[in-house]
């Protein structure tokens, strides 16, 4: 390649130190590049422990949108910062040969502590200080954060007993105390992927993911996937006490990963050995094994971790919604109503419909569930809410006019329609006051019930702060097994907020009919409180 090759990395000292052995290697191969420095937030915030930030890739996110804006050609990382899903259109390039992949204690005296009935270690790393509380619960942990020199100097700084280090940026940076300074951690699982270093690039740079691939190591990226699948098979981040380590003997794969609950009372392991052609599943094999036999409780506990306010939401939630929330706020979330589609007669759709109302996305899914959209042939729709709109025009034709609420929708109807008819697919729960306006005023509403609500109540702790609704339904549901209490409720919009204020003190009211916008109410409510 005749173009220079722009290597984007962090300012740190160990991270201009991996770039500058990426450059090495291609420069080997007569490969021409620059290093271009882009620091991050973990590089930034350093008065907090990683799991307090909150995020997943706080060491990468800004190198991913430089690469994306291709201000750079490829991105440098330590493996183990790297979030187990990459970005849409970047990829895995290369890694280099794996580094020392142990955790050292380094001592700010001598070892005399471990005769004492307690000592202090510091660590920002939660997955190092479950480890240490496990085998030496009596002692205390400390946080620590910056880059490598910095905690090296807090260590002598601070009146602490050890700090934690990964031994290949020590010894990278020729930073490794002496023999009598140091304790290496070979009983402590390393996090996934440490001690190697990623290359990644954008998935449309052929010729450039072709060229890493000449300093590509093949067994550290076999062991390193093993290591991650583990990682993402157990959905965690940096925000999770995980370890896991491959590592290859004369074709044989052996492989450790093991799942802490944050404060080091509980630890599940799992250990397998396997001929390196047959390893391709077992991170995700090994991650399962512990999901299966308890894992999954643990799991619930490391989200709760650092949480100061929980609550929940009477509707599944996905990834990318439940990290609209802050840091601070837990949320656990199950479904407390379930849909259940009707099936509709060919009739009712057989002759043009003049007006159809829609309340609600199950009525319009419904439909569609029922007929094809060639077969709706209506000359207006009228419905509630912006993603109602959305999903009609994407998949039936134009909306008419659309409200937010049902009652705004009755008040322009009563105006437009006059003394006409309207067809108004809905569900079996569906709200009294629309058709009534309507019928009130000399308007035919012909119901035709598409679909039907079924509660799906569960007793939930008090533990929780705040309650999330989604539907008047679902505030039926919640109370069947549940009581308002103090508890805030936070509604998708005034029709459920009008159900809510009947049976809670304090309702809060999402500004748009959205899931996203009522997780953000969460979030302004909590945040102005503290």
């Amino acid at each position: 390649m005749d173009k220079i090759i722009r290597i984007g990395t962090r300012s740190s000292e160990l991270a201009l130190w991996q770039a500058n052995t990426v450059a090495e290697q291609l420069a080997h191969f007569g490969h021409k590049t620059e290093i271009v420095k882009i620091d991050s937030l973990g590089d930034i915030v350093l008065d907090k422990p990683l799991y307090e930030l909150g995020i997943t890739g706080v060491f990468t996110k800004n190198l991913d949108v430089a690469l994306l804006n291709e201000e750079i050609d490829i991105a440098v990382h330590s493996a183990k910062d790297v979030p187990t899903k990459l970005p849409e259109g970047i990829v895995l390039a290369a890694y280099l040969k794996r580094g020392d992949f142990n955790d050292v204690l380094v001592i700010k005296e001598d070892e005399n502590f471990f005769t004492k009935d307690s000592a202090l270690i510091a660590t920002g790393s939660l997955r190092r200080k479950a480890q240490w509380l496990y085998r030496y619960p009596h002692h205390k942990i400390t946080g620590l954060r910056g880059n490598v020199i910095t905690r090296l100097q807090k260590l002598e700084d601070n009146d602490w007993d050890g700090a934690i280090f990964a031994t290949a940026g020590l010894k990278r940076l020729k930073l490794l105390p002496e023999k009598e300074k140091h304790i290496k951690l070979d009983w402590m699982i390393p996090a996934p992927a440490q001690g190697a270093v990623m290359i990644v690039a954008l998935e449309k740079n052929e010729e450039l993911i072709e060229i890493c691939k000449e300093i590509n190591h093949e067994e550290t990226a076999t062991c390193v996937k093993i290591e991650r699948d583990f990682l993402q098979t157990l959905e965690g981040g940096c925000t999770a006490p995980i370890g896991a380590l491959a590592m290859i003997f004369e074709e044989e794969i052996k492989f450790k990963g093991a799942l802490f609950s944050p404060d080091g009372k509980h630890k599940m392991e799992f250990y397998k050995e396997v001929a390196v052609n047959n390893a391709t599943d077992l991170g995700k094999f090994g991650a399962n094994y512990i999901l299966e036999r308890g894992g999954k409780k643990l799991m619930r506990e490391v989200n709760d971790i650092e949480k100061s306010t929980l609550v929940y939401s009477t509707k599944s939630l996905s990834h990318d919604q439940t990290a609209i929330l802050n840091s601070k706020i837990g949320v656990t979330s199950s479904d407390f109503i379930t849909i259940r589609n009707n099936r509709l007669k060919p009739v009712i759709v057989k002759k043009p419909i003049k007006n159809v109302l829609f309340t609600s996305q199950n009525a319009v899914e419904a439909l569609l569930n029922n007929f094809s959209p060639m077969e709706l042939d209506f000359e207006n729709v009228y419905c509630v809410g912006r993603r109602t709109k959305r999903l009609i025009e994407k998949r039936i034709g134009k909306v008419t006019h659309v409200e937010n609420s049902a009652e705004k929708l009755a008040n322009y109807l009563v105006n437009t329609l006059k003394d006409d008819v309207i067809t108004f697919f809905c569900g079996n729960k569906r709200r009294d006051e629309l058709p009534t306006v309507l019928a009130e005023s000399n308007i035919i509403v012909d119901e035709i019930e598409t679909y039907q609500t079924q509660l799906t109540p569960r007793k939930i702790e008090e533990k929780f702060k705040g309650i999330l609704f989604y539907s008047p339904s679902g505030i039926e549901s919640y109370l069947k097994e549940n009581k308002a209490n103090e508890i805030v409720a936070f509604c998708i919009g005034e029709t459920t907020a009008t159900e809510a204020k009947k049976h809670f003190k304090n309702v809060e009211v999402s500004k748009l009919s959205t899931v996203e916008s009522v997780l953000k109410s969460v979030n302004e409510y909590f945040i102005k409180e503290e």
